[in-house]
């Protein structure tokens, strides 16, 4: 049955449900009251009978009526077996013979209960249901003793009337009952059809989108309060975490092609000449022993660069996989790192104003306690240090500022440089991203990488890695960590 139904829409099962619980509902509201009406009509015939034969049984005190008292007059004894409720009145003999009988003269005696169904009827003034004669209806009697004589009188009243009434409320309830069902089926019909509206509306939704529209939405199509509109906003919640997943993952699988693109054109060029040194020595075309050191030489420094490539590559990929697990963190204050960048700059270019101030410049270094890995934090200012020196002209002053700033623990390396612009700020802290493409790369720190790795690090301790720039106005990167008490209960 189940598998049946599920081949209809479900708009039609839906109005199939309804259009059943409707016929159901309907027939035993028709049967609820035709029942009450036969109970009620039987209820009022049955006081009759028991009114009038409780009267008579005490009025035939000496026997039956004679038969012609009875039959002298129709026209009288009609209406009045009519008043009474009671067109049939027998009265049986001790032997249960009929003694006596009156009967309305409107009656066929072939339509009368037979006699022998009149003996059977108990007489303690309960109702019984007797067939007619020839089958053509059904009676009501209740019979009671007779008091003086030993008799018995019955009342009886053909129920012909009573169940024509109770036929015809029948039929009213099964006409009315089938035009109500009619109209209100094709009122579901249209209502499911509006109501069901909003669905059809998200299955195009979600035909567009499976087409390949990971825009679209679906639109607002009822309250937030209803079912539809749950709906809608749950499917809009789901649609909008899709559309990020997929721009996501099409912006991962962008930089990973940029990614592979960059590592691959920084391997390629110390492989190469690694390989055109080691060719030309087979070649034998390094006569002279001094050709051979400078060969030597260059395979010495491009694998030296290489080794700091691939060193650097494992370290970020193990801080994207599992940055605390690089730290091994201890209390120390960044003071002490502050005061050696500071002595290597100089040693870098003796030539450049250096100044040790708080952070922004302003008052003298102060205290900046953090529990933080110290040898990966050095790396970080390192990485600072030899970004400040490889990108300003020589004798361009340099500023390191240490201390705590808006609740956090500050270390910046700050030049006057010549900045850069918001386009370049945006991407210096991309891997392999450079400024000056034009810079010839001389050693791993000039790969591109050394930024990623400051900020990858200070991620890692919790922190982060800020830069202020504009052009022509120098840059100010900026380390800030948490501070050592905020550290611990973190």
């Amino acid at each position: 049955m189940r598998h049946r139904l599920s081949r209809f829409s479900l708009r039609a099962r839906l109005l199939l449900l309804t259009t059943s619980l409707l016929l159901a509902g309907l027939s035993l509201i028709g049967a609820v009251v035709s029942d009450h009406l036969e109970r009620y009509q039987l209820d009022r015939i049955d006081n009759q009978l028991r009114s009038f034969t409780a009267i008579i049984s005490r009025v035939s005190a000496t026997g039956p009526p004679e038969a012609e008292d009875t039959a002298v007059h129709p026209e009288l004894l009609d209406p009045a077996l009519d008043l009474i409720g009671s067109p049939y009145l027998v009265y049986l003999d001790a032997d249960g013979a009929v003694a006596r009988s009156m009967r309305s003269s409107r009656l066929d005696s072939a339509t009368l209960p037979p006699s022998g169904a009149l003996r059977t009827i108990r007489t303690d003034g309960t109702a019984v249901d007797l067939p007619a004669a020839d089958g053509s209806g059904r009676w009501r009697a209740v019979a009671r003793p007779t008091v003086g004589w030993g008799g018995t009188v019955i009342a009886a009243a053909p129920l012909t009337e009573a169940d024509a009434t109770v036929a015809r409320l029948r039929a009213s309830s099964l006409i009315t009952g089938a035009v109500l069902l009619v109209l209100l089926t094709a009122v579901g019909w249209l209502a499911l059809d509006r109501g069901l509206r909003p669905l059809r509306r998200i299955e195009q939704t979600a035909a567009a989108i499976a087409g390949g529209d990971l825009t679209r939405r679906v639109p607002s199509l009822a309250p937030p309060s209803t079912e539809i509109g749950h709906l809608a906003v749950s499917l809009n919640t789901m649609l909008g975490q899709l559309d990020r997943a997929f721009a996501d993952r099409a912006a991962s699988e962008s930089r990973m092609r940029v990614f592979v693109s960059d590592v691959s054109h920084e391997l390629r060029t110390p492989l190469f000449v690694i390989k055109g040194s080691t060719d030309l020595y087979r070649m034998g075309a390094l006569r002279q022993r001094a050709d051979i050191d400078e060969a030597m030489h260059r395979i010495d420094r491009e694998a030296t660069r290489l080794t700091a490539l691939t060193e650097d590559l494992l370290l970020l990929a193990q801080l994207d996989d599992a940055p605390e697990g690089q730290l091994d963190p201890a209390p120390m204050d960044l003071r002490t790192l502050a005061n050696d960048a500071r002595h290597d700059l100089r040693a870098l270019d003796p030539s450049r104003p250096i100044d040790l101030t708080g952070p922004g410049g302003s008052g003298p270094p102060g205290p900046a306690p953090v529990h933080a890995d110290e040898a990966r934090l050095r790396q970080v200012v390192a990485n600072l240090v030899g970004n400040a020196v490889a990108h300003t002209p020589p004798g361009t002053p340099v500023r390191v500022g240490v201390g705590t700033a808006d609740g956090r623990a500050v270390l910046e390396v700050a030049d006057e440089g010549p900045g850069m612009t918001a386009e370049q700020a945006g991407h210096v802290f991309d891997r392999f991203y450079r400024t000056d493409r034009s810079r010839s790369r001389s050693g791993g720190a000039n790969a591109g990488l050394g930024l990623a790795i400051a900020r990858s690090l200070a991620r890692a301790h919790g922190g982060d890695v800020e830069l202020e720039t504009a052009l022509g106005e120098g840059a100010c990167f900026r380390l800030a960590l948490p501070l050592l008490h905020h550290s611990r209960t973190g």
